[in-house]
């Protein structure tokens, strides 16, 4: 990827992430999803009282590529307090579109603060369904 795409995919999910909706952790987080065609997907966590209706920015972000038709993921960048990195749910969903994907993790306090990783480094053993 280069620089300029990096850095407007890194500055969508830091925009995004001041839209979450986030009542009961007061944690924001964005995403934004680049597809193989440069389309940008962004996403919000999205709490709910039931907490385990809560959706994950990724999630939100994976979903509405996915809504638009789209399978080919190229990259990630989800930005929080912290820079923390994908939970579990949102490692295996990814992997379902990409198990390569670069993943770009970002601390929104010090947006020069970033890490990259992979789902193959996050997820190594990821569950790949009936064969």
């Amino acid at each position: 990827m280069k620089p300029a795409e990096r850095d407007e995919l890194v500055r969508a999910a830091l925009e995004a992430q001041k839209h979450a909706f986030c009542p009961y952790s007061r944690f924001p987080v964005g995403a934004a999803l680049r597809t193989a065609d440069g389309k940008i997907y962004q996403g919000v966590n999205v709490e709910n009282a039931s907490f385990g209706l809560t959706l994950c920015a990724e999630r939100v972000a994976a979903s509405t590529a996915v809504a638009a038709g789209m399978r080919d993921f190229a990259a990630i960048v989800v930005a929080s307090r912290g820079g923390v990195s994908p939970c579990g749910a949102c490692r295996q969903f990814l992997a379902e579109f990409n198990p390569n994907l670069p993943i770009i993790i970002v601390d929104s306090d010090r947006p020069d603060a970033v890490k990259d990783s992979t789902l193959n480094v996050l997820l190594p053993a990821r569950f790949e369904g009936p064969t």
